[in-house]
């Protein structure tokens, strides 16, 4: 199973970016082959309006079935949830952390958006 998870950065030792639209990049961690893809995410870090909408049809496209995050607004919620792709939301600690919290179970799944749109 693939999950994607925001990041500040193209490692594992990068921080996860709180920001689901506006992440720096997503990274397309493969859990049962333990590696990686990024995905880069530039094209909405300066978006007027509408980037979390087209980063969760991003991440929908790269066969994610769950999303790593600090927070998610309602559009992208709405795309994700739509997509079948469960989202979870995590405090700031770095992706490999994140990925190990989310194999031990350990992060809360959300079941609707934890902020409004276009929070910074």
């Amino acid at each position: 199973m693939k999950i994607a998870c925001t990041a500040s950065g193209p490692s594992l030792d990068d921080q996860l970016d709180g920001r689901f639209g506006r992440a720096s990049v997503f990274i397309i961690y493969d859990l049962e082959s333990d590696s990686f893809e990024i995905r880069d995410n530039t094209q909405n870090l300066e978006a007027a309006q509408g980037a979390g909408i087209q980063a969760a049809q991003h991440v929908a496209q790269s066969g994610a079935r769950a999303v790593i995050t600090g927070h998610t607004g309602p559009k992208a919620f709405k795309v994700l949830e739509s997509a079948d792709i469960a989202i979870f939301v995590c405090p700031s600690m770095t992706v490999r952390q994140a990925i190990a919290a989310y194999r031990e179970g350990s992060l809360t799944q959300i079941r609707e958006a934890d902020v409004e749109g276009h929070w910074v």
